[in-house]
């Protein structure tokens, strides 16, 4: 899934590049599960796959469509989190594709004048690269999570395999 033209920064074009590969994971893996397993939490305290995959909409959502395209959006970040139930991992992947790709078009549409600018988002004060760098690490450490967690729940029937040419 790739949104950007050949005019863009180099920041961008990579943004939507890791953007794409996180969501092929996240989609890989937690595609795999049943609606159970996605509301599955090991105890209290962690989060589910549907738990991350809210907060990755509310998070990209935020920093990048609401922060860097200035797009209206009220987060309920702790909502996000205190969910035990919900759509199932088709609804929320589907939600999850949505909000990347118009992260892609925001990226897509960035200037280095953008990208210098300064954003304050959840009392973080960023420039415009802070910010998309951040949504890119964010997705990064929330899409280990879900693979990670979609592995122990299915174990060997996982045939979770991304880089099968390096084994």
């Amino acid at each position: 899934m790739s949104c950007m033209s050949e005019t863009s920064p180099a920041l961008a074009r990579e943004a939507d590049r890791l953007f794409a590969e996180y969501l092929d994971k996240i989609e890989c893996a937690a595609g795999l599960l049943s609606a159970e397993q996605v509301w599955w939490r090991p105890n209290p305290q962690s989060n589910s796959v549907g738990n991350l995959l809210l907060h990755l909409c509310g998070n990209l959502s935020q920093w990048v469509l609401a922060g860097l395209g200035g797009e209206a959006f009220e987060r309920r970040r702790r909502e996000e989190f205190a969910a035990v139930e919900g759509d199932d991992g088709a609804a929320l992947l589907r939600r999850l594709r949505e909000v990347v790709a118009a992260c892609c078009g925001v990226a897509r549409d960035l200037t280095e004048e953008d990208l210098e600018k300064t954003f304050t988002i959840q009392s973080h004060t960023r420039t415009g690269f802070g910010v998309l760098l951040h949504a890119v690490e964010h997705m990064s450490y929330h899409t280990g999570q879900i693979v990670a967690i979609a592995k122990q729940l299915l174990g060997e029937q996982a045939q979770i395999e991304f880089y099968p040419r390096l084994k």
